[in-house]
Parts: C-alpha cells; structure tokens; sequence
C-alpha cells in the first residue's frame, strides 16, 4: 500500500514522524511520504524510522501557494531536502506563516476569544523549522472551550472570508512548481477536487508540473477518474495520499475542518507511484548530463 500524503506535528499533524510511520506501518502502508507544510522538518525521523521496517520513504513536502487570494497546495516529492534555494524559500515561507498567525490570534480576541498561543509561537520562532498554521489556532479555540473542534474552528472563525480570516501573502502556483523542480523534485497539485478550480492547471503544466494528486481521501470516485484522465489529457502522472494528520479528530487539510482521514483509507496504485519515481530518475540523469 501506498500513501504519499502524510502530516506530522512539524506542522499540524497530531504525531511526531516515527510515531506516524509506525501507525503507517501497521495499517500495511509499504511506501510513503511525509509531505509537511512548508517545512522539511520531519522528513530525518521519518527516513529513521521507516528503514528498520522495511518501509520505502519518499522525501515530500506540501508547500502553499497563494492563488486568488486562497490558498493552494503544491505536493513536492523525490526532491533534495537540503537544497539550498528550497530552504531559503521554505523560511520566507513559516516567517509570514507566523506572521499571519499572529494577526489571526488578534483578531479571535477582538472577537471575544482570547487564547493563549504564546508557546506555539515561541516554539516556531526559536525553531524555525516548525510550521504554524489555521489548525493550531483552530486547537487552541477548542482548548478554550469556545469550540467543539477543528471543524467548528473553521466554519466560525478560520475559514475563508470568515471574521477572523487572515490572507495568506506568499508565492504564485507557478513559483512554487519551479522552487520545488530547482531541488530536483517532481510537484504535484494537491487535491484539487476540493480547490474547485481546474483553470490554474495549464498555467501550472506550463510551469513544470509533472502531476495531479487524483487519489485523495475526500475525492469520490468520480473525482478521482475526472483528474486520472485530466492527468492524462496533460501528459501528467498522478499522485495519492490519505492526507492523514491523526487519530480520533478533525485534520488540517485543505480546507481546515475536514474530518482527518484514517491511514489505509487511500492507496495509490504501484504503476502510478512507478511512474512518478521514474520521472524522478529520468529528471535526474538529465540534470546530471
């Protein structure tokens, strides 16, 4: 089985890497990525723990575009974690993450919901690596007792045009596609059934993408044979991932208060990921001609 969309607490994933990969492992998860918002925090652990149980890691990422004024989500895999133009960007990236957090933190006390974040902000200054985002406030409203969990968070509060809403300020799709293609990576556009917005897609094929995220926990059948053959309209392979941010509650995926899916829920077939992992090489042994 395999899963190449995974999130840890690097960013707003409820378990650390090796915890994740052991939860992977017994859902018979055999291939996977952890794809990180914006950070490359967690892909060490992940490789740490994935080699003693024979588990095959792929190094991933899951970086924010800003599209519109919304946010739009690019999956990074087969790249260079240590390259230096992506981990100049990806800092950009969680300074104006954090910067943004702390608007929004303003604006839920402005609107009588006063929460105490100091920690967390902290902790993503002092480490820069760790990743803030909508989640970890929607969290911090549910500590508080002022919601019943992430999903309220976002339909009251977080959510796009809601009363505390922040825009996110940040790079175009097209940008994003090339940093991650500069390390070496394949970009994939992520679940784009629940974007809802296919026009961006040729700019972003004109651009490098080399994928859509067809298979996706919250994509019906139909959604994911619509972008399986929109893959293949484009020339694209396709990629695939649960999404799972944790056990037993709400995730911060793609739209902040979807139910977080369970691992094995999604697999992505052996030919797709042969696809992608042969794009990787071929890309490779052109850079190195």
């Amino acid at each position: 089985m395999i899963d190449l969309h995974l999130h840890t607490s690097a960013s707003d994933g409820r378990y650390p890497a090796a915890e994740v990969v052991l939860r992977a492992h017994a859902a018979g998860i055999t291939t996977l990525s952890v794809t990180d918002h914006d950070t490359t925090a967690g892909l060490d652990e992940t490789a740490r723990a994935a080699a003693p149980l024979g588990i095959e890691y792929v190094p991933g990422i899951e970086i924010t575009a800003v599209w519109r004024r919304k946010d739009l989500h690019v999956l990074g895999y087969f790249f260079d974690p240590r390259s230096p133009g992506l981990q100049a960007f990806l800092v950009t990236q969680r300074q104006d993450r954090i910067r943004r957090f702390r608007a929004m933190v303003v604006k839920v006390a402005e609107l009588g919901l006063p929460v105490d974040v100091d920690a967390l902000v902290e902790r993503a200054e002092r480490h820069s690596h760790h990743s803030l985002g909508r989640p970890l406030l929607a969290d911090a409203l549910v500590s508080a007792g002022y919601v019943a969990d992430r999903r309220e968070a976002f339909d009251r509060y977080l959510g796009d045009d809601c009363a505390a809403f922040v825009p996110r300020a940040g790079a175009s799709p097209e940008e994003v596609v090339g940093i991650i293609a500069g390390a070496g990576g394949i970009a994939s556009l992520a679940h784009p059934g629940l974007l809802g917005h296919d026009e961006v897609i040729p700019s972003m094929v004109a651009s490098g993408l080399q994928a859509i995220e067809a298979y996706h926990s919250k994509h019906a059948p139909a959604t994911v044979l619509r972008y399986v053959r929109l893959a293949e309209h484009y020339g694209l392979a396709v990629s695939g991932g649960s999404d799972f941010h944790g056990d037993g509650g709400p995730s911060g995926s793609a739209r902040g208060g979807n139910d977080s899916a369970a691992l094995g829920c999604v697999a992505l077939p052996r030919d797709a990921f042969d696809r992608l992992r042969e794009l990787a090489v071929s890309g490779a042994r052109a850079r190195s001609s």
